[in-house]
């Protein structure tokens, strides 16, 4: 299923596969470097005795290879003919010749960039030129570039050519791209100038070159296999640091000019397209006269409005700000000039082509998106038994060792070791644990077995249910912790910048404050406690009756007008908050043997001869958990609030961070999915077998009416190696652990953080009240490099100084975390895999579970005079219907985020700045996913709720923890709406107007707080208030000014689709939803008609002649991709003297596989596959004006 790519990860990404980061061999990389160098004509000064050997010796042989490239001047490789052939066909009316570098510097493989970053002079640590600053750390590199973020105003320029230029991009003559793309091609002498050779007789001056193959659409075992694209990037010398960063996040595909590596070899995986990127910062000072743009009385009204027209001779070329511009066409060929080398620009852009195969190739989309898998976890206290509560007793030992074959160890006693992970046992169906003895037991032939229960060591029952001992973070106690088998997939698309993409995958341990559980008055608090637990109803089940829960208690001392008395309600309100949790407290420790005899257990020390304030457990100091909730403006003061007693953070396992390719399949095509995608409560019904029912069982049997919830799926995949990473919490010493312990690691890319020499490291280690601060790795860090005595150093508290303050864009690259620790996704998989009854050698699947996206909102605010206007409207959660949920998504507007300089739309599905072409391409397909796949449309918010409290992203690392807390039936909207859990906003009329609230859609409740908050918090009454559950109680008029603000960009947003004529390209129920955007109607009708709702359901997608029509045009694409790819195999064998290669890469075998899926792709039963896919957006080509 996997390309070929990735058979060796340390040669394409630097990372072992087991997800280690191994030591680099500098000396092996400067010997290859140089070889590359002489081998390519130039002279070396080899800094090795040795090596100046092996060059004398083979200098012959590289004059000889030099004079063959001479001689082999006209022939490209295989990427670059295909980039060469589309330029000149584009570029023909022009009159103007461009040639795409024939000789550079070929990156074939990870690290040799870094390398090349900087002198290869020993001692000698840093380089510098007018673009970018590089120093050498003793664990890695740090690259500081001119400017430390990217723009989104007036970046994004498309030359005039092949497809649609939409309304939100400059569109620009073909001509003044011809000759940017020249002067891109030809830069500087100095600026081609490679660092590593910097301080050589004769500097090395070439351009440097990269093959990438980023992923477009993720595999789908026993359905398609993954596809990627090609792309390549060019880059003068000094900007090598630029591919260092580029290949850190995709990976190194290879040498171009090898047949191992053509995309066009490799039919299987390749989407049929080709990107290139040509890095070129010095063309910012280029004149728009010289660059064929008119004069300003010859220029038309658009090429004024967007200045691609001058009135003075001198004046550059898009105001000398950064900028991008690419030329493509439907072929599937994008050639891109970025004009700015902040690190920033070449991921995104990698982002755009990737989105752009995507769209051409059908079937997949490109998201902006973050996305985690959570596991329910629990505090079991001292004991383990499995209780038919929580896990069901039809699972065995037995059956769980058959399926995991040889990769167990089954020991005499009759438990199972992991053969990958030995810290990994499989258990007997009967197995208990006993803290207090730390001991495992189980019975087996007639025999009580046991084994000692050890730290880092994770126990599974056969049901896929895992047990581990967990130590608390503050105090010497240990307990027992229990896992769900079965995870939360929570996927955060169309999730604006700083909206919370990267948070929802954080564990939320790292955000846990611990402290005392407080008494104020002993006497008077447990007096309080005893009249408290008197108070339960029904009086036969007392606040400590074990057959009472946590959950029950809480819910039971929380007031609720729907389900209490008045006099209980008035009773609740009397008791202080710290009671309440000892209450809680006392609950959770409680058992049965102590009766009635509680309060003797739980007590104070005297202090100073009064008792004091901590409450301990049979002498020992019992420790609460508390997580930060906001910050109220009035006070400035965190909101922090106590965490259940048997609160546990959710096992996590990221899946996506930003850029993700995802697939939507048919349900009915994936086998063994777990019960929770059906709608329904039958996690307890039977199959016929008497074990729980899968996909494949007869769902029908037992549903009312066999409705199943979700008819298609959607399976997402992370296309990053690395994550760029912006910890804006790691200045404050010790509170972003994450990245403490990231950057105090190997293998380091950092950006936008100061360089530190010896004597500053130093000094911050000799700050005991800031040194103390850090985690234990960052002290671990900053005492080696004082030690190791490195010149430069970087330091996750020390951003780079930008402007005379530390910049608020700090950067590193954060290897993935499911790579990096291996085990999580491994134990994931595990206990899945038990759960689910598969067999080793069958797949497990993930597929998204819940949709929630992410809003950054703000208060009214003020930037250098200019007034900003208010978008804190939300409260924490809002869903909604398909036409408003798409209301935002078409126009994604957002509040401020350091990443960027500016506020306002993101653009369609927040990819404005990333979409090469008409925004209706991806907003169609987000839209047929939904449709297909009934996920419902959910929202958290991020920055601000009202304009009295700023959450920052607490409500983002809450939602995991929720979601994953909450059964199948209970995420419905349907049903959170009919148990009021869910409230309708409805418009109002104020100040003689209608104000659209409407259009929010739907927001949390108190009965949703209360029910499914009160599963993480003591009191979930007062973490979510009421007003922060209505904004609106706030300040009306910040209300209301904040709705009719994202009205007015939602208009405006949609206008652009009327203007550059691509409202003619958008599905029908898109086109009704932007004409009410625009004008407040379709057809005559409101958003609310009947008939316009049918639209967004399912029957209709199916029904209509619109989806028709893109699943014959996914067909008639992958027939043209099939007969392109047996015309190229063909070729290849035909070759003269490529024998040995046609049987080395065994060519005649992919083209046998290439016929097959030819054949199949042609047949009415691939046509028939497609239904309840994506299918293929029927992209035409025009130009603004509508015409073909």
């Amino acid at each position: 299923m996997a390309s070929p790519i990735l058979s060796d990860t340390v040669k394409h990404c630097g990372v072992t596969s087991e997800g280690e980061i191994p030591k680099v061999d500098r000396v092996a990389l400067k010997r290859l470097i140089e070889v590359k160098l002489a081998a390519s004509g130039f002279e070396v000064p080899s800094s090795y005795e040795d090596d100046q050997g092996v060059l004398s010796l083979a200098h012959d042989l590289f004059r000889r290879y030099a004079e063959q490239s001479r001689l082999l001047c006209d022939h490209l490789t295989p990427p670059d003919q295909r980039i060469q052939d589309f330029l000149d066909d584009a570029l023909s009316t022009t009159g103007e010749k461009v040639q795409i570098p024939k000789e550079t510097f070929s990156v074939d493989r990870y690290g040799i960039a870094r390398e090349l970053s900087l002198p290869d002079t020993e001692g000698v640590n840093e380089y510098h030129n007018e673009h970018v600053s590089s120093y050498r750390l003793s664990n890695g590199i740090l690259h500081n570039p001119l400017n430390d973020r990217r723009t989104t105003k007036g970046v994004f320029h498309i030359a005039d050519y092949g497809l649609p230029v939409p309304a939100d991009k400059i569109s620009v003559p073909l001509i003044t791209y011809a000759r940017l793309l020249n002067e891109a091609l030809h830069p500087p002498s100095d600026l081609m100038e490679l660092p590593y050779t910097t301080s050589w007789e004769k500097p090395v001056q070439t351009m440097v070159s990269l093959l990438l193959r980023p992923l477009v659409c993720p595999a789908v075992p026993g359905v398609r296999p993954e596809k990627r694209l090609e792309v390549r990037f060019f880059v003068p010398g000094g900007c090598v640091s630029n591919i260092d960063f580029v290949e850190s996040i995709f990976g190194n595909a290879g040498d171009p000019h090898l047949p191992e590596n053509d995309a066009g070899l490799d039919a299987a995986h390749w989407t049929g397209h080709t990107g290139c990127v040509i890095l070129a910062p010095h063309i910012r000072t280029l004149k728009k006269k010289d660059m064929g743009l008119p004069y300003i009385t010859e220029a038309s009204d658009e090429q004024k409005e967007t200045g691609m027209c001058w009135s003075d001779a001198n004046e550059p070329y898009n105001g000398g700000k950064p900028f991008k511009i690419t030329c493509r066409d439907q072929r599937g060929i994008m050639v891109t000039i970025l004009a700015d080398n902040y690190f920033g620009y070449c991921k995104k852009e990698v982002k755009t082509q990737i989105g752009f195969s995507a769209n051409l190739y059908g079937l997949a989309e490109e998201e902006h998106a973050g996305g985690a898998l959570s596991f329910q976890s629990f505090s079991l206290g001292t004991f383990f038994s499995p209780s038919s509560n929580y896990i069901p007793n039809y699972y065995s030992f037995k059956e769980a060792i058959s399926l995991l074959g040889d990769t167990v160890i089954v020991h005499s006693e009759g438990y199972a070791s992991d053969k990958n992970y030995p810290n990994v046992h499989i258990m007997p169906e009967d197995f208990h644990i006993n803290l207090n003895a730390q001991c495992a037991t189980w019975m087996s032939g007639g025999v009580e077995q046991s084994i000692r229960v050890l730290p880092k060591h994770i126990y599974l029952h056969p049901s896929g249910y895992k047990v581990r001992l967990g130590q608390h973070e503050k105090s010497p106690a240990w307990k027992l912790i229990g896992t769900v088998p079965e995870g939360v997939f929570t996927h955060k698309p169309c999730t604006v910048s700083g909206g919370g993409k990267s948070e929802i995958s954080k564990s939320l341990t790292d955000a846990v404050i611990y402290g005392p559980i407080y008494t104020a008055d002993y006497d008077k608090d447990m007096a309080l406690v005893s009249q408290t637990e008197m108070q339960a109803r029904p009086p036969s089940r007392k606040i400590l009756c074990m057959d009472r829960t946590l959950g029950s208690v809480i819910k039971l001392l929380t007031q609720n007008e729907d389900l209490y008395t008045k006099e209980h309600n008035e009773f609740i309100s009397l008791i202080p908050n710290h009671v309440r949790a000892i209450v809680f407290a006392i609950k959770r420790f409680y058992r049965p043997s102590w009766g009635s005899d509680w309060k003797s257990h739980f007590t104070v020390d005297i202090v100073n001869g009064a008792n004091g304030h901590e409450l301990k457990l049979n002498g020992r100091r019992l420790v609460g958990s508390y997580l930060r909730v906001g910050m109220q403006k009035e006070s400035g003061a965190w909101r922090t609030y106590k965490l259940r007693q048997d609160f546990v953070p959710a096992d996590k396992v990221q899946m996506e961070d930003d850029i993700t390719a995802s697939v939507v399949v048919p349900a009915e095509q994936i086998s063994g999915l777990p019960i929770g995608f059906y709608k329904s409560m039958i996690g307890s019904h039977m199959n016929k077998t008497g074990h729980p029912m899968t996909q494949n069982d007869n769902v029908s049997a037992v549903l009312p009416g066999g409705f199943q919830d979700h008819k298609s799926l959607k399976i997402v995949q992370n296309c990053e190696w690395r994550l760029f990473q912006r910890p804006d919490d790691a200045i404050i010493p010790g509170f972003d652990k994450q990245t403490e312990f990231d950057m105090s690691q190997g293998g380091l890319f950092a950006s936008n953080f100061k360089p530190i020499a010896q004597e500053e490291m130093i000094d911050i280690s000799e700050q005991i009240d800031v040194f103390d601060l850090f985690t234990d790795h960052m002290k671990t860090h900053i005492i080696k490099c004082v030690d190791d005595g490195s010149s430069f150093n970087v330091c996750s508290a020390k951003p780079r100084i930008w402007e005379g303050k530390p910049t608020k864009n700090p950067r590193y690259l954060q290897l993935r975390p499911d790579i990096k620790f291996q085990q999580e996704r491994y134990l994931a998989e595990l206990g899945v895999r038990l759960s689910r009854r598969l067999a080793i050698n069958e797949p497990v699947i993930f597929p998204v579970n819940a949709v929630i996206g992410g809003r950054r909102n703000n208060p009214p605010d003020e930037i250098n005079g200019v007034k900003i206007r208010p978008l804190c409207v939300f409260n924490p959660i809002h869903y909604q219907e398909l036409p408003e949920l798409f209301m935002d998504y078409v126009c994604s507007v957002t509040g401020k985020s350091p990443s960027t300089t500016g506020a306002g739309s993101e653009g369609a599905l927040t990819k404005g700045p990333f979409n090469a072409i008409q925004a209706t391409v991806d907003l169609n397909n987000c839209l047929v996913s939904m449709l297909l796949t009934g996920y419902g449309g959910f929202t958290s918010a991020a920055g601000w709720i009202g304009p009295d409290y700023r959450f920052d992203h607490d409500i983002s690392l809450l939602i995991p923890e929720i979601w994953c807390r909450m059964r199948p039936e209970e995420c419905e909207p349907t049903g959170l709406i009919e148990r009021g859990e869910l409230e309708k906003i409805d418009d109002f009329e104020y100040d003689g107007r209608t104000i659209p609230a409407s259009r929010l859609g739907y927001r949390i409740t108190r009965k949703f707080v209360i029910e499914y908050f009160g599963r993480v918090f003591d009191n979930p009454a007062a973490v979510i208030t009421d007003d922060i559950l209505k904004p609106e109680n706030q300040d009306l008029d910040v209300y209301v000014d904040g709705i009719e603000n994202l009205v007015d960009a939602e208009r405006n947003a949609a206008l652009l689709y009327f203007k550059d004529g691509t409202i003619i390209d958008a599905c029908p129920p898109l086109a009704a939803v932007l004409n009410v955007m625009a004008y407040g109607h379709y057809e005559e009708k409101s958003i609310t008609d009947p008939g316009i709702r049918k639209m967004f359901t399912r029957e209709a997608l199916l029904e209509s002649n619109w989806y028709k029509k893109r699943l014959t045009t996914k067909q008639v694409c992958e027939i043209a991709l099939c007969k392109r790819n047996v015309v190229t195999l063909e070729h290849f064998i035909s070759k003269p003297g490529y024998e040995t290669e046609v049987q080395r890469l065994n060519v005649r075998g992919r083209l046998e596989d290439a016929k097959r899926e030819l054949n199949f792709v042609q047949s009415k039963e691939y046509l028939i596959s497609l239904v309840g896919t994506l299918g293929a957006d029927p992209i035409t080509s025009r130009n603004r004006s509508g015409s073909d």
